[in-house]
């Protein structure tokens, strides 16, 4: 009996979390000083709420990276099972440059949260890495791409996409880099 008190309780918790991070990252994407009481008022919780999930800014902001960042993973494998991996690759390389782009406002946010004297480090690119590394071997095994090609390899080369102004243009310079990336990565595969 007490377990069906707790699971709405759970349920309702969950779901003040979530609105949390989701009116946390619309605010802090637009001005990362945006106060955390603005941010708690629209997202309908109370103070304690808040700061129950969130006792403090820099770990607000570490977990919208950590679920954004995990978002984009996750879309590596959706788009394995729809597309052949070259296009699946290709694809994923795009969701990544909207990632950047339309995330850039969180920028200044993170950096004031690992910035601030005894704060936390930025999370590294893991769950990001690990799915580069998945469709990387998804081609490397379909012969789409050079032989050899590690994750780290891959992060270096479309490092400039975080070079780009979120509000010059950038979709069409975006393109222009993925795809000398895609082909810089076709060039030497096995079914080419």
């Amino acid at each position: 009996m007490p377990q069906q008190k707790d699971s709405p309780r759970r349920s309702d918790a969950q779901r003040n979390r979530e609105r949390i991070l989701e009116v946390a990252l619309a605010e802090l994407s637009r001005c990362a000083d945006t106060p955390l009481s603005v941010i708690a008022k629209k997202a309908g919780v109370g103070q304690g709420t808040f700061y129950r999930n969130f006792p403090n800014r820099e770990s607000l902001v570490l977990e919208i990276y950590r679920h954004e960042m995990q978002q984009v993973a996750d879309s590596a494998t959706q788009l394995l099972q729809n597309r052949a991996p070259d296009e699946a690759l290709r694809a994923w390389m795009d969701r990544l440059a909207e990632f950047a782009m339309t995330k850039a406002g969180l920028a200044g946010a993170i950096r004031q949260a690992i910035g601030a004297p005894g704060g936390p480090a930025k999370p590294p690119h893991t769950p990001v890495t690990a799915a580069a590394e998945l469709l990387l071997r998804a081609n490397d095994d379909a012969g789409t791409i050079r032989p050899g090609v590690t994750a780290e390899d891959f992060m270096l080369a479309i490092a400039g996409l975080w070079q780009l102004d979120p509000d010059d243009g950038w979709r069409s310079r975006a393109t222009r880099l993925l795809d000398l990336v895609m082909d810089g990565l076709r060039t030497g595969a096995a079914g080419a």
